[in-house]
């Protein structure tokens, strides 16, 4: 796919602003705080939903107005596609599709699709499990959007879970009063499992060759899935047995106020020549793994859906020494691309399509 349009209203320090990027690749250059990364947020939003920068909407809303408004059209194998998001001071969104307003934010999900490769990214090799789950959800929510539904369904529920917790510790609450909500969590958590496998499962088919290739046959990657609770190989049997585990664990849950397994708590295993990234990797082993789990997403969103989604890659060539840019440089060849940078010269070998400056949130179309 690619992207035709961005229009953006009121949204982070753009009053206003049409940007329309070329099917190859673009660039968004100038100094930091100029609006830069803006843009790719407001597509990333486009994408998944969601900002990758903060779970707060009003956050986007430029300072003293009273809403925000974002559309991204673009182009797919079966047409046009148009997703719209306005977000208000109320928290309140109104999304579009295709010029048709929707209910939920998961119906604007598989429209436009996108990577969005930024320094942040470095940290989900070497955080807490927290950064790898939202690496997955943002991904999968994409590819399989009932995915997120089910995740939504699966928060709320362990969100009334916890709160009966602390309720029956006190004596407010039968223990009992537990049992609908542990069924909802073993179902919708069994589905989410079984997703979260097949996606490292097939993550790995390509970020493990293309690990090899970056790290000039040096580093040999591995990812595992490691869930919170039992998986076996039929989600009923995985159901049956979530649901046992959430009984058993009931009384020092009701202890700790808090529920101690499920998907909630689960992680990705990072390996790299047999040892644990999270613990042993050097700097440049974390971003050639970062870059080949980014470019692997690629990889998978085109084997699923026969094209490839748009690249976004935020200020990160300044991160990458020279090798590991000229092994992403290569890979941007049939991939629309959208960069942002500071320094043009990160950029060398990178077949430029479309050149922007950026200052005080005004982009000026500039000749390469």
């Amino acid at each position: 796919m690619h992207i035709e349009s961005i229009t953006l209203k009121n949204f982070r320090n753009y009053v206003q602003a049409f940007i329309q990027p070329c099917e190859g690749v673009t660039v968004l250059a100038g100094a930091n705080a100029q609006g830069k990364t803006n843009v790719l947020e407001a597509i990333h939003l486009c994408c998944t939903g969601r900002s990758h920068r903060t779970p707060r909407d009003r956050e986007m809303i430029r300072s003293g107005q009273d809403e925000c408004y974002v559309k991204v059209a673009g182009v797919r194998n079966d047409g046009n596609h148009e997703v719209e998001v306005a977000i208000s001071q109320l928290g309140r969104r109104r999304i579009k599709v295709n010029g048709a307003q929707v209910g939920r934010s998961g119906e604007m999900l598989g429209h436009i699709t996108g990577v969005l490769f930024s320094p942040e990214d470095l940290r989900m090799i070497k955080d807490g499990p927290a950064e790898r789950r939202r690496f997955i959800d943002m991904e999968l929510s994409q590819l399989r959007p009932r995915y997120y539904y089910s995740l939504q369904r699966y928060n709320r529920a362990l969100k009334q879970r916890n709160a009966l917790l602390k309720d029956i510790s006190v004596g407010a609450q039968a223990e009992d009063s537990l049992d609908p909500w542990d069924s909802a969590l073993a179902f919708t958590g069994s589905e989410i499992m079984h997703l979260r496998k097949w996606f490292i499962d097939k993550l790995l088919t390509f970020a493990s060759v293309i690990n090899t290739d970056v790290s000039g046959g040096t580093e040999r990657l591995e990812l595992t899935y490691e869930p919170s609770a039992k998986l076996l190989s039929v989600p009923e049997e995985t159901r049956n047995a979530y649901l046992e585990e959430l009984v058993e664990r009931r009384t020092s849950d009701i202890m700790r106020q808090t529920t101690g397994s499920g998907v909630h708590r689960d992680d990705m295993g990072v390996f790299i020549n047999g040892d644990d990234a999270r613990f042993f990797a050097s700097q440049g082993q974390v971003r050639t793994c970062a870059l080949s789990l980014k470019l692997s997403e690629i990889e998978l969103m085109r084997q699923d859906s026969g094209e490839a989604p748009v690249l976004m890659l935020d200020d990160v060539m300044s991160e990458l020494d020279p090798e590991r840019r000229r092994q992403l440089v290569k890979r941007l060849s049939g991939v629309q691309t959208i960069i942002t940078c500071t320094d043009r010269d990160d950029l060398a070998g990178a077949d430029i399509g479309r050149l922007f400056s950026v200052k005080n949130a005004v982009l000026t179309p500039e000749q390469e």
